[in-house]
């Protein structure tokens, strides 16, 4: 299994290491679901094991039922983790087609290895096993709730569709499309691992908003990294966003900086690809640090991880909410 999140925040020994049994077990239970009576399926499966990076959302599933009164991981919380990792995953072998991504964690990813529509169905296949998965939960509610969820991924993801190439995005629409492409899927997992440890409403409600904030906390680094990352370190492909023509919110800030005049010339440059090569990068990055581009949106991202620490003032002391409180610092610092 790769490194999960819960190795890197070693301070909370006896939660990371229920935590960690528990993520075994999540591992166990996705390659089981998607067992296939089909060699070749079994060994696309097996290939985008590599696709699991730091468990996050599986993490805070566990991690979130821990808070919420829940003394040891049960099967129901095993079961949400592995649908929530499932859908993720598949996320990240369509977005791969969209962004024409050669590198994913280090590895090729399975557009570059095996083309596009193996990618697309292989995507399809993670889904539909997840709600495969989903649908053995002893509650309807919780299947309707992915459901809706995973709809609104695919609207977010749609919606940026929709504004590609649109210099003139502003920041609302940029977080109503982060909104449903990232964080609501990071916030379904926290819901949802307080909601199978029976926990009140109003601790749901704050968990799931405490993911919510996490997970806007969280793209937005991502976008960050994307535009001032090392490849290397970060082990996917990147400068993908602006090749693509999708504005993020350094550069929304960016553009908004300037007058109409330079805002002009960017946009022109940026148009015709102008930031494609490691030179005009390296100058686009230079812009972005000289109008204070880098530093708003993080500041913006820190922001939002104080409002996502804020909502867990609720819940009672314990070493899983010492752990969240971490891991949503975590977000922040990270550098892949």
């Amino acid at each position: 299994m790769t490194t999960a999140l819960v190795d890197i925040l070693p301070a909370h020994t006896g939660v990371a290491h229920e935590v960690r049994r528990g993520l075994v077990r999540v591992v166990e239970r996705f390659e089981r679901q998607l067992d296939s009576r089909l060699e070749p399926v079994n060994e696309l499966c097996r290939y985008i094991e590599r696709y699991r990076g730091k468990m996050l959302r599986p993490m805070l599933v566990l991690v979130s039922g821990m808070a919420s009164g829940l003394r040891e991981v049960n099967e129901a919380h095993i079961t949400i983790g592995a649908v929530i990792e499932m859908i993720h995953v598949a996320t990240l072998v369509h977005d791969d087609v969209l962004d024409d991504a050669e590198v994913r964690r280090g590895s090729a990813t399975v557009n570059h290895m095996h083309g596009t529509e193996v990618s697309v169905i292989l995507g399809d296949y993670l889904i539909s096993k997840s709600f495969h998965l989903c649908s053995q939960l002893d509650t309807q509610a919780a299947a309707l709730r992915v459901g809706e969820v995973t709809s609104r991924v695919c609207e977010g993801e749609l919606l940026q569709l929709a504004h590609r190439g649109d210099f003139a995005l502003d920041e609302r629409t940029y977080f109503e499309i982060i909104g449903g492409k990232t964080a609501c899927l990071i916030g379904l997992a926290c819901e949802m691992g307080a909601r199978f440890s029976g926990a009140d409403d109003e601790t749901i409600r704050r968990l799931g908003e405490f993911g919510t904030r996490v997970g806007l906390a969280f793209q937005i680094t991502d976008d960050l990294l994307d535009l001032v990352g090392d490849e290397e370190t970060v082990g996917k492909s990147l400068g993908k966003d602006i090749e693509k023509g999708k504005l993020t919110l350094p550069m929304i800030h960016h553009l908004a900086s300037l007058d109409a005049r330079e805002r002009g010339v960017i946009v022109e440059s940026l148009s015709r690809g102008g930031a494609g090569d490691a030179g005009a990068r390296r100058a686009l990055i230079e812009r972005l640090h000289r109008t204070g581009s880098v530093a708003y949106a993080r500041a913006r991202a820190g922001e939002l991880i104080g409002e996502a620490k804020s909502l867990l003032g609720g819940l009672e002391e314990s070493g899983a909410r010492a752990y969240l409180l971490d891991a949503a610092d975590a977000v922040l610092t990270r550098s892949a």
